[in-house]
Order: structure tokens, then sequence, then C-alpha cells
């Protein structure tokens, strides 16, 4: 018996469509991008400033006690025109700067220190964490015995306030290292401050800026604690025009430098915000908005 065999069919395949046209995700503009950052915060001042004038309104306080926004802001726009308020703004970041990059090398060193050598780390590690919880206003008594009222003790009290917090962040990191990646290091011939340099300090960038950004809040609140308690050679920082505002009951001028004051703090947050986001990203380590 003859055995029928079916006739093949004839399948036709279509051409693969462009991923174009099958998926076609939108393109987030970098205008977009930025306005969706920032405009929870401008809402956030929005509602400050009104809550700020309907306490005003109130009559809580009289206008020369608590002025509304309006002419604090206008008291503000007339201190930028002042080359003395311009200096003391310079004066003040001159020491904010100084005082955090010797913060920055001297808790660089203590944590990498504290992290590499075990009998250090059980006699002074928890201290390290432990000076953060201290107020740095209590180290400006201190201060003031070992170098009077001079800028040494302003710098000295910014350096104590910051350096617990950065060596605290890198310590953190170093502990968080994976330790297959030390394993990796070693296997290809890394040993001691090469294997510290080239895995487990890039592995610990993410805490390590996260202490730098808080090391940057510390000294900040220092230095403002330090300027309004002593005032050194009658410079025209930041917190002596804020004492001097509240010894002459300017309450216009004295908020118009709080802002100034809150201004630079978040301004310099930020900066570090979005270099800890980079360093996320660039890990791995940010999730999905």
């Amino acid at each position: 018996m003859a055995t029928e065999f079916a006739e093949p069919l004839e399948v036709e395949y279509a051409a693969p469509a462009p991923v174009a046209d099958i998926v076609a995700l939108p393109r987030r503009t970098p205008g977009l991008g930025v306005w969706s950052g920032l405009w929870p915060k401008v809402a956030a001042a929005g509602l400050v400033v009104a809550a700020w004038q309907l306490v005003a309104w109130s009559g809580w306080r009289p206008d020369y006690v608590l002025p509304g926004p309006v002419p604090v802001i206008e008291r503000l726009l007339q201190d930028l025109r002042q080359p003395d308020f311009l200096i003391g703004v310079g004066i003040t970041l001159r020491r904010a700067l100084a005082g955090y990059l010797v913060a920055v090398a001297l808790g660089s060193a203590l944590g990498i220190t504290v992290a590499r050598i075990r009998i250090l780390r059980k006699a002074i590690g928890s201290a390290v964490l432990g000076l953060q919880s201290m107020p740095s206003i209590a180290w400006f008594p201190l201060a003031i015995l070992l170098f009077q009222l001079s800028e040494g003790a302003i710098l000295f009290v910014v350096i104590l306030g910051a350096a617990p917090a950065i060596a605290g962040g890198l310590l953190s990191g170093i502990d968080h290292v994976q330790p297959l990646l030390v394993r990796v290091g070693r296997v290809m011939g890394a040993r001691g401050l090469t294997l510290y340099r080239h895995v487990v300090l890039p592995a610990a960038l993410p805490s390590f800026v996260g202490g730098l950004k808080q090391g940057w809040a510390f000294a900040w609140r220092s230095l403002m604690a330090g300027e309004i308690i002593g005032i050194v050679s009658h410079q025209p920082s930041l917190g002596q025009q804020l004492q001097f505002a509240r010894d002459f009951a300017d309450a216009q001028q004295l908020l118009a430098l709080m802002i100034v004051i809150f201004l630079i703090g978040i301004t310099i947050d930020s900066l570090f915000g979005a270099l800890d986001r980079s360093i996320r990203i660039r890990w791995g380590l940010a999730g999905e908005a």
C-alpha cells in the first residue's frame, strides 16, 4: 500500500517590525526632569511663606517683633546691596570651607585607620561614633581656653563638629563592603593600601558621601554657633551680624540673615544630594522612581 504524504504547508514569514514601531518610550526632557524635582520644594516654600504671613496678620506678636515676609524680603534685598553684608557672607563661607576641608582630611584618615587596625577599633571605635551626639557648642568653652577668642577657636569647633560624622560615614561604608569584593581584590594581587584604594574605598563611596553630607551639616551648625557666641576681630560675619540684629531688636534684619543662612545650607546640601544620586546610579543602587 502506497504511503501518501501530505503536502508541506507554505508559511509566510513577515519581516520583524522595527523596535521603534513596537515600543515607543517617551523621552523625558531635561527641563521637565528639573521641574519635577523642583516643584515640591517651591510648593513647600510657598506654604511656609503663607503660614508666616497668616501668623503675622493674626497679631500674635507686634510687627517690630515678628514682621511679615514682605518687609523681610525687602530688607534682604537692601542688605544684598551693602558691601559689609557680602563681606560677612564671604568670611563665613571661608571659615566653613577651611574647617570642613580639615575635617574631611582628619575624618577620612581616622576612619581608614580605625577600620584597618582591629585593636584601635575596639578601643576608640564607639567613642568616634559617640562624638557625633555631643553638641558642638559644648566644645566652645574649651576652644576659648586653648585658642582664646580667635579664628582658631571657631575652626576648632567646626572641625570637632564635622570630623566624627565623616569618620563614622566612612567606617560604616567600609563595614558594608561585600567580602566577595575584598577576596577578589586579594586574588588579583591587591594588598594593604592598594586594596583600600582600588577596592574598599570605591565600594564604600556611597556611605562616605553620606558621611560628608552629614559632616557639612554639623560643620555649618557649629560655625553659626561659634560666630554668634564669639566675635573675632570685629569681622562682619553672618553670625556676628545676627547677634547685632538681636542686640538692636532689628527683627527684619535678623529674619533676613536667617533666610540667607538657611539658603546657603540647603544649597550645599542639594549639591551633596546630587553627588549622592549620581554615585548611587553609577553603582546600581538607585531604585526606580
